[in-house]
């Protein structure tokens, strides 16, 4: 495994560095020296505005577990990323329950507020490992979705039942809603996330030393990953108090890193983006965040690839212009920490065409371009998800134990949306920007 790692690492370093660029080297303009912070609409980093394309990268303290973990591969991917420009990544701060079907495993929390030292060992290592190169992170605290156990587990751990799993044949997505959006008005449950908030915020780094609250290593706390105002529009006063009560404990813990809420955009707010923005206005809420899946949300048609490739980049640009427009009324910055697109004809395989995708990364990126250009707010983007030196199963329709982890999260065809090392065109573009943005 080590050498087959090495010998890729150094096959995609020769391959990156031959295929057409501006530069042989993409230069960082990150630097630990201090934390970055807000302006009106922009980023700062050392007293120059801050702008970035970056990658989701999940499961990367799965990788750094001293025990389960893969450091050789973290750290060849770690690598990868900081040759190509890469110095911002979206990490999940591990999963709960007992990791059964269609779930992340091993879990963090097997249990309610029982932790996993292999995966706390783990994410310290990510960090510390991170911080030596000068690297960023956006550390997402819960999740939505029943791919991570997320917020339906803390249900189902006080008592709430079994959680319908839209997954299975007898279940639907809106039976699984339905019960997620209990989340926010169950007292024990909201308890015990906060109690998590508070012990993995008040940690400190077991390699370096540092609290993670004086780690300029970790550019922001996210509430969770999408989290939803669900089923109906009376949910919103629930979710508002549930947001506002979780900012406030962030910022009272960590005033000198920026807080974020994860959402997709109005995307997880029934549409609404009024809704959006109310939800929004609380000034410790540093910068806006959304999302963007094309083939998910019905604008991209693998059976009629070029057209609708077209009418998912125009979708695009206007779901991103209308979020702008609520980021500039609001005073804040606003990243695109989620997208993704698509192998040709949705295939699963790495040697599958991503001519496409790349077109749709190109215009994605181009926007951040254009906004860097000019001191705009919109400020960055994390592409979702890159899955590095990973092997998908060709067995396996999805993830399951004892496979490699991918950009893809486990319920969902492994390569489907994932970024791999070998995938150099999308490498390219990425490194083209990001010495672009460091010049």
């Amino acid at each position: 495994m080590k050498y087959r790692i090495i010998l890729l690492n150094l096959l995609t370093i020769f391959l990156l560095s031959s295929c057409k660029s501006t530069s042989s080297a993409v230069k960082s303009n990150a630097n630990t020296s201090s934390f970055i912070t807000v302006k009106d609409s922009q980023f700062f980093l050392n007293g120059e505005p801050y702008y970035f394309v970056g990658t989701n990268y999940w499961y990367g303290p799965l990788l750094g577990a001293k025990n389960i973990g893969n450091r050789e591969r973290l750290i060849s991917e770690l690598d990868l990323l900081q040759d190509i420009g890469i110095n911002n990544l979206r990490i999940l701060v591990g999963a709960e329950g007992d990791g059964d079907d269609y779930k992340v495993y091993p879990t963090l929390q097997p249990e309610q507020g029982v932790y996993n030292e292999n995966l706390l060992d783990g994410l310290d290592f990510l960090m510390h490992e991170m911080r030596k190169r000068n690297m960023y992170a956006v550390l997402y605290l819960n999740n939505n979705w029943i791919w991570s156990g997320g917020m339906s587990e803390y249900l189902k751990w006080n008592g709430y039942g079994t959680v319908p799993n839209p997954f299975l044949e007898e279940y639907s997505w809106d039976d699984y809603m339905r019960y997620t959006m209990q989340f926010h008005s169950c007292e024990p449950c909201m308890e015990a996330y906060y109690k998590h908030v508070k012990f993995i915020i008040g940690r400190t780094n077991s390699y370096s030393g540092i609290k993670y609250t004086e780690d300029k290593t970790v550019m922001s706390w996210q509430v969770a990953n999408e989290p939803r105002v669900l089923v109906e529009p009376s949910h919103e006063k629930a979710f508002a108090e549930w947001l506002n009560e979780t900012v406030n404990i962030i910022e009272t813990l960590a005033p000198n890193q920026l807080i974020s809420t994860g959402a997709e955009g109005s995307h997880s707010y029934l549409d609404d983006i009024d809704m959006f923005e109310r939800l929004h206005t609380n000034k410790d809420i540093d910068y806006l965040t959304m999302h963007m899946w094309p083939k998910n949300w019905g604008w991209y048609d693998s059976d009629n690839e070029k057209e609708t490739l077209q009418k998912s980049i125009e979708k695009a640009y206007e779901y991103m212009n209308e979020h702008i427009v609520v980021a500039e009324k609001l005073n804040k910055p606003i990243v695109m920490s989620e997208f993704g697109f698509p192998r040709a004809k949705e295939s699963n395989a790495p040697y599958a065409s991503v001519e496409y995708r790349n077109i749709f990364y190109e215009a994605i990126i181009n926007k951040v371009l254009d906004h860097y250009k000019s001191n705009k707010s919109l400020a960055g983007l994390n592409f979702w998800g890159f899955g590095g030196y990973g092997i998908a199963n060709p067995n396996h329709d999805k993830w399951e134990k004892g496979d490699d982890f991918t950009g893809d999260p486990p319920q969902e065809p492994q390569g489907l949306n994932t970024v791999f090392a070998s995938d150099y065109s999308t490498l390219n573009i990425i490194k083209k920007a990001n010495f672009e943005i460091a010049e």
